[in-house]
């Protein structure tokens, strides 16, 4: 039980990192060879639109993560984290599925001023130096919707 909510503590480090564009505090839950792939993360599956393009990337390694992306395009995130379900695969290892809900905040002047996303998150993590951080992270939608 401590590994598990040591691991959702990260997740939530993570995602408070992400909210308040402090990639230090991001940097600090991911592991040093960690691949972030955020491919079609803001695509929705039912019409297959894409709403937010440039967020199609895959970071490979801690430092790929950079603050200022969001923030800087004006843009404000608010993740929510649910229901998980965390498997301790190894002494040091583990792997986890989120159910999660995204808020995205645009500037006025963009064509929409709001998208909500639901969908999961699916991750490996791995215990380095005694901390667990996040290995792996895919993003999977179930629905986008803009506004």
């Amino acid at each position: 039980m401590d590994a598990i909510e040591a691991i959702r503590r990260a997740k939530a480090r993570y995602w408070i990192g992400v909210d308040t564009d402090d990639g230090a505090l991001v940097r600090s839950v991911l592991a040093q060879e960690c691949v972030l792939d955020y491919r079609g993360c803001c695509t929705d599956p039912t019409t297959g639109k894409d709403f937010l393009p440039a967020m199609n990337v895959v970071l490979q390694g801690r430092d790929a993560w950079q603050s200022g992306g969001l923030s800087g395009a004006g843009i404000i995130s608010v993740h929510q984290g649910h229901h998980v379900d965390i498997t301790l695969t190894g002494d040091a290892s583990a792997s986890g599925i989120w159910a999660f809900t995204d808020r995205f905040f645009v500037p006025s002047g963009k064509p929409f001023s709001r998208l909500t996303g639901y969908g999961h998150y699916h991750e490996t993590y791995e215990k380095a130096d005694g901390v667990w951080v996040i290995k792996t992270l895919r993003i999977t939608r179930l629905w986008v919707e803009a506004a």
